[in-house]
């Protein structure tokens, strides 16, 4: 399934950005779904994941600052991001996978979106 992320852009420090994810024919509901990021010569990272029930788990890095949630109507999740640093700065993915709980490993996602720019610079 191929996952649609949007909403990346230039973002100023302390500025906000939420990101969307959408699969068009695919139920995410009754997926964990997962975002990772990966800046360049680092490897990909997961840092916020939300189970088909809804609860959601983060990495220290992003916690507090992140909030991931998902409309089931919409058949989106989304990606708040408040207060951003330039170390956020990264391509970020979505990822799917039907099981009842989150992963932030790579391979345990077989979909994935194509990426969205995060660019967090003054």
């Amino acid at each position: 399934v191929q996952l649609q992320a949007s909403g990346g852009g230039l973002v100023r420090p302390e500025g906000s950005l939420r990101l969307s994810c959408a699969a068009p024919g695919f139920t995410l509901g009754d997926n964990a779904i997962a975002w990772f990021r990966q800046a360049p010569g680092k490897e990909r990272e997961g840092f916020s994941c939300i189970t088909s029930t809804g609860s959601t788990f983060y990495t220290d890095p992003v916690e507090g600052r992140f909030t991931i949630s998902k409309d089931d109507v919409k058949n989106t999740v989304y990606l708040q991001m408040d207060n951003l640093k330039p170390e956020d700065t990264a391509v970020y993915y979505c990822a799917a996978e039907v099981h009842t709980w989150c992963s932030f490993q790579p391979g345990d996602y077989t979909s994935w979106g194509q990426g969205t720019q995060v660019t967090v610079s003054s």
